[in-house]
This record gives C-alpha cells, sequence and structure tokens, in this order.
C-alpha cells in the first residue's frame, strides 16, 4: 500500500482519537460553566436544608400562602432528577412543570426561571448530574387551601406568566444586556425584591422595589436607584462590594437569605459580571418604596 493509500487511513485513525478527547474537554466544559451558572442562581442555598447535604433539598421556605419545601436536584434515581431526560428537565425549568405533568408552584421562580436560555439549561443539568446522588425523601409543601391544589397553577400561569427566554433588548449596550440577563433570569433576584399581588405574583409597577414579604417573612430592601429609599446614593463600588462580601456602603452586613445568596453563589462571579448587575441597577427606574419605614410603623 502506497504512502497516499495510507494517508486517508491515519487521518480516521488520528480523527478517532481526537473525536472522544475533544467530547471530554466539552462535557468538562459544560460542568465548569454548570458549576458557575448554579452557584449564580441561588441554588445551593434554596436547595439546602440547614445542615442537610448540598442540594438535596428540604430548604423550608416560609410565605403568605404557607411553607414550601425545595426539592431534590441531586441525581439520586429515586429520590432527585437522576432519571429525568434533557426534555424534562428543560420543560421543568423553563415551563414549570414536572416530568409527571403536574405543575411547580410559583414558590421555586418559575416566572424568571422560563427566561433561561437552553444553552444554560443543559450547562445546569450537566453539573448537576456529575455530582455524587444523595438520596433523601422530598418533603410534602404545606399550603393553606385552596392555594394546595396544583391545578390551579394552570390558571395562575395564564394570568401572570409569560413564556419564552431571555431576548436582549436590542438598543441596549452589550453589559447591559448581560446584567439584565443575571437579574432576570439567572440570579432571578426579583422574585425576593418585588412585592407581589394577593395572588402571589410580582408586581411590574414596583419591579426590584423591595418588600415587607420577603422569604421566611423577612425585609427585602429597595434596590431601585431611589435616592431615598433605594440605592440611589450608592456608587458601582458600593453594589459590586455588597455582591461580594455582604457589605453595605454604611459597613453593616447583610443578613439572612440574602448572606446565604452572596456566600453560597454571588461572590463566585466574575468582575465582569458584577459590574453587569451594579449598572443594570443604576439603569432602572427609581421607585419610592420605603420598606423599611413600612416595617417600623406600628
Amino acid at each position: 500500500m502506497s504512502a497516499f493509500q495510507c494517508a486517508p487511513i491515519a487521518a480516521a485513525l488520528v480523527l478517532m482519537l481526537l473525536v472522544p478527547a475533544a467530547a471530554a474537554v466539552a462535557d468538562e466544559d459544560a460542568v465548569t460553566r454548570g458549576e458557575y451558572l448554579v452557584q449564580a442562581g441561588g441554588c445551593f442555598s434554596c436547595h439546602t436544608a440547614v445542615g442537610g447535604k448540598k442540594l438535596a433539598g428540604g430548604r423550608a421556605l416560609s410565605t403568605p400562602f404557607g411553607t414550601f419545601y425545595s426539592p431534590n436536584i441531586t441525581p439520586d434515581p429515586e429520590t432527585g432528577i437522576g432519571r429525568w431526560t434533557d426534555a424534562q428537565f428543560l420543560r421543568a425549568l423553563r415551563e414549570g412543570v414536572r416530568p409527571d405533568g403536574c405543575e411547580l408552584f410559583p414558590g421555586v421562580s418559575v416566572s424568571e426561571l422560563r427566561r433561561h436560555h437552553r444553552q444554560r439549561c443543559a450547562s445546569d443539568q450537566s453539573y448537576l448530574f456529575s455530582l455524587p446522588p444523595v438520596h433523601r425523601e422530598n418533603r410534602t409543601h404545606d399550603v393553606r387551601f385552596p392555594f394546595s391544589w396544583r391545578f390551579l397553577q394552570t390558571g395562575w400561569k395564564l394570568l401572570f406568566f409569560t413564556p419564552g427566554p431571555f431576548q436582549p433588548a436590542p438598543d441596549r449596550s452589550v453589559p447591559y444586556n448581560r446584567g439584565a440577563y443575571l437579574i432576570t433570569a439567572l440570579a432571578h433576584c426579583g422574585e425576593c425584591h418585588t412585592p407581589r399581588n394577593f395572588l402571589g405574583a410580582a408586581r411590574s409597577d414596583q419591579r426590584l422595589a423591595g418588600t415587607l414579604d420577603g422569604p421566611d417573612g423577612q425585609l427585602v430592601p429597595n434596590i431601585t436607584p431611589h435616592p431615598d429609599t433605594g440605592i440611589g446614593k450608592w456608587e458601582k463600588e458600593d453594589v459590586i462590594e455588597l455582591l461580594r462580601t455582604g457589605t453595605t456602603p454604611e459597613q453593616s452586613k447583610v443578613k439572612g437569605a440574602m448572606r446565604e445568596t452572596i456566600d453560597d453563589g454571588l461572590k463566585y462571579l466574575s468582575d465582569s459580571d458584577l459590574e453587569a448587575i451594579a449598572d443594570y441597577l443604576f439603569a432602572q427606574p427609581a421607585i419610592f418604596h420605603d420598606v423599611s419605614r413600612k416595617r417600623s410603623q406600628p
């Protein structure tokens, strides 16, 4: 056999060796990217019970409608998501529907999780499935009647849920749109920082203006750029410092759910992502909403 005839065979052998290696690198990249996204999304703080194993669920979330318990999202095949297909994972994240067809409650940030891109969902799944499975049965929610009826979520979604991934604003800069994606989809800040109506839907006219009824009844501050009731007097570096260390410009430390969100996720964001979040927040409408004064009133 001539050298000319051997060349295609050699090239094929090299390709056979390179393809698995390239796939392994791609898988590793997806897992690394997924870890970053899962951290930024606050998944660790929400899906880990006090004293429990990471992401094995059971974290209690007290709301005006009752107490919700986060599910196990480790790859355990019986109590976690180990048997979920790619399509089922994507549907749960973007449509709020479990593999068995039941609606997820809005307590799992359905309204903002739907903004995730398909690639982001795939990266999340790659990371979660790379973790050791934890066998931990999910705890039943303790939600008062009639909000405990899951089928009512279908009507709720018709009223308040708009499907579809995040769409960047064509007239805005790349950093602004990155910040918008981080705030409205990945970290879903509006889920905690926006007051809700009597049906539990976020009030669009008060977006990011803070609320008295945050997670576990905690006060959640106004993070719009209002100079008196929000962060309007802060510098961009102040926002970045808070997201990285939990320290306010007044040198006080944040507590509660925000402390966990920072320690388990936001502090791992890159400098450019933290700057994008700050830029986006300062570009939002300034809303007068003094939640701290409301809490202090009798």
